[in-house]
């Protein structure tokens, strides 16, 4: 009796395995960088460790549709809000509103729940500016600019089935123009196409080496490349572009939903978008407590043409499968 107290004694001095490091699954579309900035941050700050993997918009939306019954995320970070749009209707996120959500503009916010923007993100002209000069051209200063003939194969563009920043290219083209006008625009701006990309940032570098001579790009992917010291030129086209809403959700099913909303919380208090200043995180602020510093961000000298958020994710997959039938073919 004494011998079994005493190894039962012995066993409760013995280490005990600490607990398994509680982890919360995420899609993101948002760089190595800025995402690995955020998530490291929120670890630090909750010992919740996130586990995350990044994909264009489009391709999360696909992902998110065909995981549906067996979500393999908890979190939706930092996508196009008419991603979120679209997937509502098929039923893949929760209405979730973060804490002190309420603060940030509705202009930024679903009225029911299922998504709050974090971020603006512009789209821009982005072109190589060794080939600008090489060909006495100034810098695009509108849509129809991209249609000389000097441009002829050296255009990179994201593809719209893939990338919410080719969506928003095609977004910025039909408030401009008007739908037809923009897809008969599109017909001739193909044929200076040297490529369309998989994900919107697919062919900033080559851009930046001289390989292509430019392309339509989020703001983010543009300053990101000047940032790094390629010597390209950022201009916006006079009829107007669209920005992007940044977003994130709470997917349908998630196997860690307190853990998902508690970075929901923490992600919609202006210290997480405080960090955009401190990291060199090219987006605009939607927090109203958060002052912009960067002045390559002020858009006041920017025609930013108004986007209906539930508008464009109910005519998202219809404008793309036009693209494809018309443009791509």
């Amino acid at each position: 009796m004494i011998l079994r107290i005493l190894l039962l004694a012995a066993l409760l001095l013995l280490p005990r395995p600490a607990p398994a490091a509680e982890t919360l699954n995420v899609y993101t579309i948002w760089s190595e960088r800025y995402a690995t900035a955020v998530f490291d941050e929120f670890t630090r700050e909750t010992g919740i460790a996130v586990n995350f993997l990044r994909f264009p918009s489009g391709e999360v939306l696909a992902r998110l549709i065909a995981e549906k019954e067996n979500p393999q995320v908890d979190v939706f970070f930092g996508g196009i809000a008419d991603a979120f749009v679209a997937g509502k209707k098929e039923g893949i996120f929760e209405q979730y509103v973060p804490g002190g959500a309420e603060t940030i503009p509705a202009t930024f916010r679903d009225p029911e729940g299922y998504w709050t923007g974090v971020a603006m993100n512009p789209i821009c002209f982005m072109f190589n500016r060794p080939f600008l000069e090489k060909n006495a051209l100034e810098p695009p200063a509108s849509w129809q600019d991209l249609l000389d003939p000097v441009y002829h194969n050296g255009l990179i563009m994201a593809d719209a089935r893939t990338s919410g920043t080719a969506v928003s290219r095609l977004f910025s083209l039909v408030l401009a123009m008007g739908e037809n006008e923009a897809f008969a625009y599109q017909k001739k701006l193909d044929e200076n196409m040297q490529q369309y990309t998989k994900s919107g940032a697919g062919g900033a570098l080559s851009i930046g080496r001289g390989q292509a001579a430019g392309g339509v790009f989020f703001l983010v992917d543009a300053l990101e490349m000047q940032q790094t010291g390629y010597d390209i030129v950022i201009n916006y086209p006079r009829e107007g572009i669209v920005y992007g809403v940044e977003a994130m959700g709470l997917v349908k099913g998630a196997k860690n939903p307190e853990l998902a909303k508690r970075f929901l919380d923490w992600a919609a208090s202006p210290d997480m978008q405080r960090l955009y200043e401190r990291e060199k995180i090219n987006l605009i602020p939607t927090h109203p407590e958060v002052t912009l510093e960067n002045p390559s961000l002020d858009m006041k000298n920017v025609k930013l043409l108004e986007l209906d958020i539930e508008w464009s994710g109910k005519e998202r997959q219809r404008l793309v499968e036009r693209w494809v039938n018309e443009i791509v073919r």
